[in-house]
């Protein structure tokens, strides 16, 4: 039965604080929107459902509609801890969404932002955004292709999006433990703040705020990347304490399959991890043209018809490629897609939407044309392009797993042909230069236990056929 609901700004957010959430023994779900969680039929075999509102570029209207529209499904859930996942890099109209989440859930809750993900090097020191020791507007973040971040005061950056008053509670008041915690939390909340921003700076400060929210009573709207979201529901005493860790999977795992990579991210982060990938010669670069697929007609459908075939040609031989990297902007020129938009007179958003659906067909027809049995799993970059890809495979969510490293998320797929298939989303700002040959790595060690569950399933399918007659 769900009991933790959270609205992730994207589908890779949505997926990193679900699997902090199922290593504490929370089976949770991520789903690319509200609809497909509302159509989903096993719902109430998870107990955390995170609901994508692909907001993040979007403009506030629109950001705030998609927001409450995802509250509204979590709602009738019969949802008891609400959270907005946010992004670590702070990017996206975060103050807005908080202000959907708000106004749907009641006037009584008050949100707490603890932004902080210290495994992943994000924190918060007197209310300034730090990334691996870096400012966060000294970081790529700033200089995002469709939302950079030009504010680096984190109470500042939302009160300029929020219509609510925002409070600040240093870490001064966080290192003095759980009362000096909760007396802060009182103060500013007297103070006529309805969104109070908290820092922490290591895994211990996130724990204290929530044992201190929790002993305060109070009907809170957790705000953070998903660490004080996993610690509100153990002090809630809706999980264990205990996190499950992976079991070591002997290296004798198969290479006779292929991972199929669709990089919908144009970091520089991205960028870099996918050379060190395609250094190994085991691992082929298709470039699809982004100008192509945004131009549409002919011209994207013979580009993307290209890339199909490549992909078949591909892994049709005796010797397929470890893995096959998608990718539109990686290589050459990158776009700026918001002056692509303005140029061809397009819908704000309308040639981001192009790349990712031609993305997810070019992933969708491979599979189709060649079998799943000739993959180990997807790999997928990018909020937007996971949500393209699950919706031209038809599956209805991802049930989340664990991590290569934190947000570089493992899970598999939920319904279609492809279920149980492995799969790993990464978001773009996230990981060393080695982390995409870590994440095909673990999609093979994935798709060995994979395959002897789909082979079970197909035998006992066959069993059940066989005693019909």
């Amino acid at each position: 039965m769900p009991i933790i609901g959270a609205v992730a700004d994207d589908l890779t957010g949505a997926t990193t604080v679900g699997v902090l959430l199922s290593k504490s023994g929370a089976k949770t779900a991520a789903f690319f929107n509200e609809v497909a969680a509302q159509e989903c039929e096993n719902v109430n075999e998870y107990t955390g459902i995170i609901v994508s509102s692909n907001s993040r570029p979007l403009p506030s209207d629109e950001a705030y509609e998609k927001v409450t529209k995802a509250t509204k499904a979590l709602k009738k859930m019969g949802i008891k801890q609400f959270s907005k996942r946010i992004d670590t890099t702070l990017r996206g109209g975060i103050g807005v969404e908080i202000d959907a989440m708000l106004d749907e859930i009641g006037d009584d809750y008050v949100a707490i932002v603890v932004p902080s993900m210290p495994k992943s090097n994000r924190v918060l020191v007197g209310g300034f955004s730090v990334i691996n020791g870096v400012a966060l507007t000294k970081t790529p973040a700033a200089n995002d292709v469709r939302t950079p971040v030009k504010e680096n005061y984190i109470p500042r950056l939302l009160q300029d999006q929020s219509k609510r008053k925002v409070g600040f509670v240093g870490l001064d008041y966080v290192l003095g433990g759980k009362e000096s915690v909760k007396l802060s939390l009182i103060y500013s909340k007297d103070e006529g703040n309805r969104i109070i921003v908290v820092d922490a700076i290591d895994d211990e400060d996130v724990d204290t705020i929530a044992s201190a929210v929790v002993e305060l009573g109070w009907n809170v709207l957790a705000v953070d990347p998903g660490p004080f979201t996993e610690r509100l529901a153990y002090h809630n005493g809706y999980m264990s304490n205990k996190v499950w860790e992976n079991v070591n999977i002997k290296e004798d795992y198969t290479e006779e399959k292929t991972v199929l990579i669709a990089a919908g991210s144009a970091t520089p982060v991205t960028k870099k991890q996918m050379e060190v990938l395609c250094s190994d010669e085991r691992n082929v670069r298709i470039h699809v043209n982004p100008r192509a697929l945004i131009n549409g007609g002919v011209e994207a459908e013979l580009e993307v018809k290209k890339a199909i075939d490549k992909v078949v040609e591909l892994v049709s031989k005796k010797n397929q490629p470890r893995s096959i990297l998608l990718e539109t902007a990686l290589s050459g020129k990158l776009l700026n897609l918001d002056k692509e938009d303005e140029k061809h007179g397009y819908e704000y958003g309308s040639c981001a939407e192009r790349i990712n659906s031609s993305l997810g067909y070019i992933i969708w027809s491979s599979l189709d044309k060649l079998g799943r049995d000739k993959f180990a799993g997807l790999y997928m970059t990018g909020g937007d392009t996971m949500v393209s890809v699950c919706r031209q495979l038809g599956v209805e969510c991802i049930e989340l797993i664990d991590y290569v490293i934190p947000q570089a998320d493992v899970g598999k797929l939920v319904g279609s042909k492809y279920n149980k298939m492995p799969v790993i989303g990464k978001g773009g700002l996230t990981g060393s230069e080695n982390t995409a040959v870590d994440i095909v790595n673990r999609l093979f060690k994935e798709s060995k236990k994979e395959s002897k569950v789909y082979k079970d399933e197909k035998e006992d399918s066959c069993f059940k056929l066989e005693n019909a007659h």
